[in-house]
């Protein structure tokens, strides 16, 4: 396809603009792209997480240059390694290198304590049930036997009733 705006060279930067619902689509060369401000348009977009995490850690860059490089004991990953890939080594650099990584987290984060759900795997301490909450239940149990018509299992559910309330009064 060649450049709608010259007409001679290929088309190399295509354009789609919407404006006001309308979409209006431009194929244009490097050079015509390049003359209508179009050129390098996307500079500085990519996803280069050393530059990211750098950036936010960029002004921690002087004391990796005064030499203080401590290894986290597990990985052996140093400071200026972390500053300088944006990549954390292990779990353990998080607290080998904690009160240097804090700012940056903070920054990042907006905070560091996490407020959301407790999550459905954790497990959560049932307390037992108590005498009186289950009398209630399976007094919700019999009538709902009684009302399907299941008066044996009715029948079982009074008799376990009627011990936990004669054990209550003794």
């Amino acid at each position: 396809m060649l450049c709608q705006n010259c007409g001679k060279n290929e088309a190399t930067t295509h354009i789609k603009q919407i404006i006001n619902g309308d979409m209006a689509e431009s194929h244009l060369c490097a050079e015509c792209a390049a003359h209508l401000g179009y050129s390098d348009m996307f500079s500085g977009f990519g996803l280069n997480l050393s530059e990211l995490f750098g950036g936010f850690l960029g002004d921690m860059a002087p004391a990796v240059a005064a030499g203080k490089s401590r290894r986290c004991p597990k990985c052996g990953t140093s400071f200026d390694e972390i500053v300088r890939d944006g990549r954390v080594g292990c779990a353990d650099c998080y607290r080998t290198f904690y009160d240097r990584l804090l700012p940056s987290i903070q920054r990042i984060h907006g905070k560091i304590k996490h407020n959301g759900k407790i999550s459905s795997a954790s497990p959560v301490e049932a307390r037992p049930e108590t005498a009186e909450e289950k009398i209630e239940r399976l007094k919700n149990e019999m009538n709902d036997a009684v009302a399907k018509q299941d008066f044996e299992t009715a029948a079982k559910i009074r008799d376990e009733i009627k011990a936990l309330e004669g054990g209550e009064k003794k």
